[in-house]
């Protein structure tokens, strides 16, 4: 028996608590994706149109950091959020994001869903707060990062 693809993003905890509505709007926007170890998902800075949940595979965050090739930030596996730059303008991505194994993942448009959440503000409003907490998360992950990296190689920031 086949998933349909609200069965299948009624699964994902990220939309855990979303109508069945909720999800029926947001279905026609997905796709499916497959990126192969080694593929660049994307580089920082680049314009960023759209946001995966990882349902197999691997993907690391990266970022340019002096002194480093594509520094790693966070690992992420099932389940997991990957971009939250396409809600935000610029709409460019502020880490870069690279398979490290064959990576499955339902694909979001992000033009279409930042229109569906104008167009349906209680959505908008519940989508922006779980992309805000995947936010503070990356970002915490990525502090603790750099921080363990400064100490195993002696720098210090005085800012």
């Amino acid at each position: 028996m086949s998933t349909t693809t609200i069965e299948m993003l009624a699964d994902q905890p990220f939309l855990a608590g979303l109508t069945e509505h909720q999800l029926s709007l947001l279905a026609p926007l997905t796709s499916r994706s497959m990126f192969h170890a080694g593929n660049r998902i994307f580089n920082q800075g680049t314009p960023a149109e759209q946001f995966w949940l990882i349902t197999d595979g691997r993907v690391y965050l990266d970022a340019e950091v002096p002194g480093y090739d594509n520094f790693v930030l966070d690992a992420l596996k099932p389940p997991a959020v990957l971009g939250w730059s396409w809600l935000f303008p610029p709409y460019r991505w502020h880490f870069g994001a690279v398979a490290i194994s064959t990576t499955q993942a339902i694909t979001f448009n992000g033009s279409l869903v930042r229109a569906l959440c104008q167009r349906d503000p209680a959505l908008g409003y519940d989508l922006t707060t779980r992309f805000l907490q995947v936010m503070g998360e990356r970002m915490q992950s990525a502090r603790w990062r750099l921080q363990d990296c400064q100490r195993a190689t002696g720098h210090r920031n005085d800012l």
